[in-house]
């Protein structure tokens, strides 16, 4: 085998292109001044206002929102409109690892590397196919498959395949020290709170959720990574979500995405590296597991 000399044209280029190819090589990416930010589950609820939040409270910040059908997501493309050089739109269903992976080498080409990522994606019913079960009689098999798959394996399959981006991002750009995992929980989730039972499928995926976040959080702080993971309940939010589950909400109970999404930002604009692993309500409390 011909081998070229280190001060060949040819061998420069090759190496380049290879360091290029290399998962530390989007540790070299530009420090983007106002950070990037991606919201996952972006098309409407919780999520699309995340990205609204982001765009107007961020002026130089730039925002990546994935959502299973861009094309009919007309939130997002009203916002596109609007912030169109700060605003990337981009397929994701967390089902489907192939468009996780995909959306992943699109940020490595276009920013090379993230400091926030929201995982706001869930399910909690849909018609003829999931019900929340007020009984044990009611459980399926389907039913508690499918929640654990959309509401704790995509989020976590999500983070794996933008590790590399959040280390490389960490907190730069920002006013944070580090770079934000902020996913979407439920105080349904937590074992501890739990006293009225029932909601098997939705109960437990979250749960899921919280335990796989907390593996990901020790794994980050035990690598010594500048990435914390952290787990908000946003309250009940009028959505399409809690729609068909109002009637019985307590007077003031009842959030709108706005508020929501306002409190959520203040933990994660506040969020510090002890604050790893950690748990929080709307309002800044602790909820245990």
């Amino acid at each position: 085998m011909n081998l070229l000399p280190l001060n060949h044209p040819m061998f420069a280029a090759r190496t380049l292109r290879s360091f290029a190819r290399s998962p530390t090589f989007s540790s070299l990416s530009p420090n983007w001044e106002g950070g990037v930010s991606m919201v996952q589950g972006a098309s409407r609820g919780i999520g699309l206002e995340f990205v609204k939040h982001l765009l107007e409270n961020n002026e130089k910040g730039h925002v990546v929102a994935t959502c299973r059908n861009p094309g009919q997501a007309t939130g997002l493309l009203e916002l596109k409109n609007k912030f169109d050089e700060r605003l990337c739109i981009l397929e994701l269903d967390v089902t489907n690892e192939t468009t996780i992976k995909a959306s992943a080498k699109s940020i490595e080409e276009r920013y090379g590397s993230l400091n926030l990522l929201i995982n706001a994606s869930g399910i909690l019913s849909i018609p003829n196919v999931l019900l929340p079960e007020t009984t044990l009689n009611k459980v399926e098999k389907s039913s508690l498959l499918h929640a654990y798959e959309v509401n704790a394996v995509g989020p976590i399959l999500v983070i794996k395949h933008l590790w590399p981006f959040l280390k490389a991002g960490g907190g730069s750009g920002t006013e944070r020290e580090v770079a934000v995992v902020a996913n979407i929980s439920a105080r349904v989730g937590s074992i501890g709170d739990n006293r009225l039972g029932g909601w098997h499928s939705y109960r437990a995926s979250k749960t899921a959720l919280n335990q796989l976040t907390k593996n990901v959080s020790v794994e980050f702080a035990r690598k010594k990574d500048p990435i914390i993971c952290i787990l908000l309940h946003p309250g009940t939010v009028d959505t399409d979500l809690s729609r068909p589950f109002q009637r019985n909400v307590p007077e003031g109970k009842l959030f709108t995405k706005e508020f929501s999404v306002q409190k959520l930002m203040t933990i994660i604009n506040n969020a510090k590296s002890q604050d790893n692993g950690k748990f929080f309500a709307w309002d800044g409390q602790e909820i245990p597991w």
